[in-house]
């Protein structure tokens, strides 16, 4: 990747509050245009890096270059970035216009500059009609949109979202969602996105960036992380229903290997390996009902009805370990308190070292 390909580089930086060390030793690189999404549960440090990028926090160890130019101990306005915050931040007592205008004003540009940029975000942002409103006339999605307005007449290098769709009804969110991807599509800057809503990292990202405790656990296209999860925690983390993870030996059976455990058995390649603890990796959408015996028995106790598909969670027959969650079509509420027979494509099959975490790769 050539430096003047990349828009944001975090180079080792690091963010301590006292003696807490809240994010650690992060690495990235994102390229010019690229729309990158920070992922994972609250308080795992993302958030925390947005602002550091932003300079709204000041970095502890480590260095931050946009566009190649070392900002790291730079004040915000000299960052060339625009940011939208979770409580949109928008002045109560000003108007549509002059909340999208006011950091031009200050920057001391010029009427006709700021008139021609206010009214080019107010057509992307289909907000024209709204100019001469206060906040307080607005809608939440209309808020929104508003704040965005505010970044794009910025016109700035990077554009920073901190869980900007959070305080919107889920129909909206939905709604939001398209018009973002549609924004960047169209204005093509470089982008930087945290939420902890799978959804929306998974249909907004070119690449999905996942934290756990200060850590990057996998960088990797939406594709990569929930095909080929680097770790246990991503394995968990990503997916909805969430992987099951069932803990199993490697053994010979008839020139073969399986992998068993209590009440599951797998094939597995020959060339995985033998005699350690492992676990593995089930997607709930891999599953579905067998017509013989199947590689796994699942004791249905609830059945969870989607409309399309209903869930099957329940427990493996002679297994005590935690529930399992199979996706299968159409309404099934026959096998509420039935045991079913469930398979699966081998090739489906993810396997992690129990010891380590890691993604076992054959």
């Amino acid at each position: 990747m050539n430096r003047e390909e990349i828009g944001l580089q975090l180079k080792g930086v690091g963010k301590c509050f006292g003696p807490v060390r809240v994010v650690q030793d992060l690495n990235l690189d994102v390229v010019q245009g690229e729309f990158v999404v920070l992922l994972g549960e609250s308080g795992c440090g993302k958030s925390t890096t947005l602002r550091m990028i932003a300079g709204l926090d000041e970095v502890s160890e480590g260095q931050i270059f946009i566009k190649g130019k070392d900002v790291t101990h730079m004040a915000p306005m000299a960052r060339d970035i625009a940011m939208v915050f979770q409580n949109y931040a928008l002045y109560p007592h000003m108007d549509v216009a002059h909340n999208m205008s006011f950091a031009l004003e200050l920057a001391g540009i010029g009427q006709s500059e700021i008139t021609r940029r206010v009214n080019d975000a107010a057509s992307i942002l289909n907000i024209s009609h709204l100019l001469q409103r206060k906040p307080k006339e607005l809608s939440g999605g209309q808020r929104q949109r508003v704040a965005i307005g505010r970044c794009i007449v910025r016109e700035p290098s990077v554009f920073l979202f901190d869980e900007p769709l959070s305080n919107l009804d889920a129909k909206l969110r939905a709604h939001m969602r398209t018009e973002l991807a549609l924004l960047h599509e169209r204005l093509g800057k470089t982008t930087i996105y945290v939420t902890h809503d799978q959804v929306e990292a998974m249909t907004l990202a070119s690449r999905i960036v996942i934290f756990d405790k200060g850590h990057i656990q996998q960088v990797g296209s939406p594709s990569e992380v929930f095909n080929q999860p680097a770790n246990l925690f991503v394995a968990g983390f990503i997916g909805m229903p969430s992987m099951n993870l069932l803990e199993g030996m490697v053994q010979a059976q008839g020139g073969n290997l399986m992998l068993k455990g209590p009440g599951f058995a797998f094939p597995v390649l020959n060339s995985t390996p033998q005699g350690k603890p492992m676990i593995a990796g089930v997607r709930p959408q891999t599953l579905h009902l067998a017509s013989g015996p199947g590689m796994l028995q699942l004791q249905v106790d609830v059945v969870e009805y989607l409309g399309m598909e209903s869930l099957l969670v329940g427990k493996l027959v002679g297994s005590s370990e935690g529930r399992v969650t199979a996706v299968v079509p159409g309404q099934r509420a026959d096998l509420l308190r039935q045991t079913v027979n469930l398979e699966m494509d081998p090739a489906a099959l993810h396997l992690f070292d129990k010891a380590s975490g890691e993604r076992i790769r054959v």
